[in-house]
């Protein structure tokens, strides 16, 4: 009899739906941590849609159609690897790539990287200033050059003074901004069969212009200031937490670090990818569509949308430009900070106070100023950002090489060093890049 009791008790207790609501909830938990795992990846592939960007996707869509979706196909994979390199040699050592370079390879090689980091994020910053500038000129009229000053100061406040976490917080939650471009496919007409082709089926023209948009979007996808600023800020992460150690130092929990660097990174250049494409795709079929083929910038994209879908495509279009500057500007000046700071050994930070880390929030706070003061001058902001893209695709080259050197070398990585297929899949990544500078030089002499 007492048996009889306890087998309905038992069957009674197994039957019952309580462990079916502890697994239910231990699996949203884990959701929930992984969520949270989520930070230098996402930020940086959402900051790679910058306006500048957000122009160049939305001119390959405007001018070839359809047909230039497989760039995003190709680029996906190589700038996941590359950007998972920059991160975990930020997590192993400590330090974010100058911070490696200063301590293990010549002064002058560092020095002129640092250098044209400097000047061509600067300029970045001033052509992103000056779309969202006008992108909030188109919504709410005014001016633009108030819109300059607000934008770029609330930017450097921002970074110098809110709490690291929570500016951490904040630019985690602006990465949805970018779903607005998603929502743009809604309004848009889309042939989804062509849209598909041009994604999974290479087209390729041998013209000037279609080399010089494949040019483009390589060194707007693949773009040195986000290797310097995911492995600064994996290095921040581990500083500012005071159960984590440099890998080199501390060798335990490394598995799971590659695992949550691979996962992190793998999503935001998804994201970003995801994002580039969706500006592809409505600028392909309204303004090619529409025979609208000579964009120049993300601004003048949102405003020919007007005509051709509607207000509410140009509103979608103008409020992600204001949305991803004011991701980017913030990853653009605090990457040159970043580079410039830990090139001389300064304290470096986000995290840190700013009477902790005077020197590096100059170089942020400078970089930002001299991008507002471009907007002053007659300097045309289309040539500007031509030059930026030439001053970021001859240093990613020089970058991604010292990068990958430095993945293998082991007194940088310890028994870290990088292996197997991410290492030449990241080999893979600089071999594009130095094509594509090549036949950038090619063009610009023809």
């Amino acid at each position: 009899m007492a048996n009889r009791t306890v087998s309905r008790k038992t069957r009674k207790k197994t039957d019952s739906p309580e462990p079916a609501r502890k697994a239910e909830r231990a699996k949203a938990f884990r959701f929930r941590d992984f969520l949270k795992t989520l930070g230098p990846g996402l930020i940086t592939g959402a900051s790679d849609d910058d306006p500048s960007g957000i122009g160049t996707y939305s001119q390959a869509g405007a001018q070839l159609g359809y047909g230039i979706g497989w760039t995003m196909l190709l680029t996906f994979p190589l700038m996941a690897a590359i950007q998972e390199i920059s991160a975990r040699v930020g997590r192993v050592t400590g330090h974010g790539i100058a911070g490696n370079a200063c301590r293990h390879y010549p002064a002058p090689l560092l020095n002129i990287m640092v250098a044209l980091l400097f000047v061509a994020n600067t300029i970045n910053i001033a052509a992103d200033l000056g779309a969202m500038a006008d992108a909030t000129k188109l919504l709410i009229g005014g001016h633009a050059i108030v819109y300059v000053l607000f934008f770029g100061v609330t930017s450097v406040v921002a970074q110098i003074f809110f709490d690291y976490r929570r500016y951490v917080a904040v630019l985690k939650w602006l990465t949805l901004c970018l779903f607005a471009y998603v929502g743009a496919l809604a309004v848009a007409h889309v042939h989804w069969g062509e849209a598909i082709a041009g994604v999974l089926i290479p087209k390729i023209t041998w013209s000037a212009d279609f080399l010089t948009t494949v040019v483009a979007i390589l060194g707007t996808t693949i773009s040195p200031y986000l290797f310097f600023w995911q492995a600064s800020q994996e290095a921040e992460d581990q500083r500012v937490d005071p159960r984590k150690q440099p890998l080199i130092q501390r060798h335990s929990g490394a598995e799971r670090e590659f695992s949550r660097i691979r996962a992190d990174t793998i999503v935001g250049m998804a994201f970003s990818n995801v994002i580039a494409l969706s500006i592809i795709i409505t600028a392909a079929a309204t303004l090619h569509a529409g025979g609208k083929t000579d964009i120049q910038t993300s601004a003048q994209a949102a405003e020919a949308l007007k005509p051709i879908a509607g207000a509410l495509a140009e509103w979608i279009f103008a409020l992600g430009i204001v949305g991803t500057g004011l991701l980017a500007i913030p990853v653009l000046a605090g990457a040159t900070a970043y580079a410039v700071g830990e090139g001389r050994r300064w304290p470096v930070g986000l995290a840190r106070k700013p009477k902790q880390a005077i020197a590096f929030y100059s170089v942020l706070a400078l970089s930002a100023a001299i991008g507002i003061a471009l907007n002053f001058t007659s300097i045309n902001p289309i040539s500007a950002l031509y030059w930026s893209a030439v001053i970021n695709g001859v240093l990613a080259v020089p970058v991604m090489v010292l990068l990958m050197i430095m993945a293998r070398h082991k007194e940088v990585m310890g028994n870290f060093v990088v292996r197997g297929p991410l290492y030449w899949l990241g080999w893979l990544s600089t071999a594009a890049m130095a094509a594509s500078v090549l036949a950038m030089g090619v063009g610009f002499f023809i």
